[in-house]
């Protein structure tokens, strides 16, 4: 390996874009169910402490993380990719002034940056829609994986992550930061439930945002700074249209776009703050590794709230849209959010924790990734887990959109009974057969 991080790889963009059809070919059809090779030793490319990172996506989360990664021992910056001239520019002019992205080179997009530069580790930023084809080509090159959540679009892009960071034994973190930020107040809420601080537990009110929409927006003229390759880019392999600034703002922005309302980039609300929210119930009720097995909408079709996913022994996981999480069991509730841990009692907040119902408290979630790296240890989010969140999510989607009661086989991670031939179908959304990627045709059906 090249142990210079000025320097590249010598791959032109014809084997970048190959690269490209690996990642994308393979995304429908890898296997369920491969082990995940938890503390496999990891060894840095450069044969140093120095962790080589890139970056895709620049955006106003991609900011702060950046800022985060910046200040952050052992990480060195080498690689930012962006298909918006404007924000690649901007996360470039940011980067100069500080020595610690001296070597950093811009790139259009991801996979040419995971095909041409010499990293060790890659955080994805991307709207959802882009999120698989990056994160699994990273975990075939041996790259450790920061990705933010919700880890995917579609149910069948989430396996195909999750196998594929098994499958290489990568660090994969998802940036699902309540496990181990905010004041620890989520991660307390989860001992108590595992601990029975508040008896068995019968039901979790998730308080968050709409199921997605169909997207609808009107065709706008493309910005003067980006070129059809460039909207092509950012499109991905999700469904061709027109360019709207709603979807890809112009030039650098401060807030978070509205692509994530639509089904065709992301999961709406509801799996925006879902990804956070529904984790940490999955998290508190040890079902990382699984899921719920009924959906049963409201019986209101204008409902947007009241969707309840029930798992087999009964717990019953509720969409309600008022509290972050609240649990409820035969002695008692506790509720956790971002800025409170409150409990029916008092003392219940002063139980003590059995050892077994303890949880991991690290610094932070980026140290946790770059302790993860180093030491060759299982993340606090992994792959897995953000899986069986998003999965969580797009359930209760398919079942706003379908609105029918539904049954859900979360080993097998399909549909059965009444209705199954349509919900299977969603478990995937339609995508390009091709698409431009990095100057070439690419078959993302391989």
């Amino acid at each position: 390996m090249n142990d210079d991080p000025t320097k590249t790889f010598d791959v032109n963009r014809r084997t970048a874009a190959k690269g490209m059809l690996a990642a994308a070919a393979a995304l429908p059809f890898l296997p369920v169910g491969l082990s995940p090779a938890i503390g496999r030793p990891r060894t840095l490319r450069n044969g140093s402490k120095i962790i080589r990172l890139g970056i895709v996506g620049y955006g106003i989360r991609s900011k702060n993380l950046l800022d985060q990664f910046m200040r952050a021992p052992g990480v060195r910056l080498v690689g930012l990719a962006e298909v918006c001239p404007a924000r690649r520019q901007t996360a470039m002019d940011r980067i100069a002034k500080d020595n610690r992205g001296e070597f950093c080179v811009a790139y259009e997009d991801g996979l040419e940056m995971l095909a041409t530069a010499n990293l060790d580790a890659v955080v994805i930023t991307t709207p959802d829609h882009a999120h698989a084809i990056n994160a699994v080509e990273a975990c075939r090159r041996d790259v450790h994986v920061y990705c933010e959540k919700p880890l995917s679009r579609t149910i069948e892009e989430g396996r195909s992550i999750a196998d594929a960071a098994a499958a290489s034994g990568v660090a994969f973190q998802v940036g699902s930061q309540q496990r181990s930020e905010f004041g620890r107040h989520f991660v307390r809420a989860a001992e108590f439930v595992r601990n029975g601080s508040i008896g068995d537990i019968e039901r979790v009110y998730i308080g968050v945002g709409d199921p997605p929409i169909a997207c609808d927006l009107p065709a706008e003229p493309l910005p003067e700074d980006m070129s059809p390759a460039d909207w092509d880019r950012w499109l991905g392999s999700a469904s061709s249209r027109d360019f709207n600034s709603v979807l890809c703002p112009i030039g650098m922005h401060g807030h978070y776009p509205a692509w994530r309302n639509y089904r065709e980039f992301a999961g709406g609300g509801l799996a925006d703050m879902g990804a956070h929210h529904f984790d940490i119930a999955q998290w508190a009720l040890r079902r990382d590794n699984s899921g719920p097995s009924r959906i049963i909408p409201p019986e209101d079709p204008a409902a947007i709230r009241g969707l309840r996913l029930i798992y087999d022994d009964g717990i019953e996981l509720i969409h309600d849209g008022s509290i972050d999480c609240r649990f409820e069991g035969t002695d008692g509730w506790i509720e956790a959010g971002r800025g409170y841990l409150r409990a029916s009692d008092p003392a219940i907040l002063e139980t003590t924790v059995e050892e077994s119902a303890r949880l991991p408290r690290p610094a932070d979630h980026i140290t946790d990734w770059i302790d993860a790296i180093n030491e060759g240890q299982p993340t606090i989010a992994p792959a897995e887990a953000g899986h069986r969140t998003a999965t969580v999510c797009q359930l209760a989607a398919i079942g706003y959109e379908l609105r029918r009661p539904l049954t859900w086989d979360p080993v097998r991670e399909e549909f059965t009974g009444d209705g199954a031939t349509e919900a299977n179908r969603l478990r995937t959304r339609p995508r390009r057969l091709t698409w431009t990627g990095s100057g070439e045709q690419i078959n993302v059906d391989g």
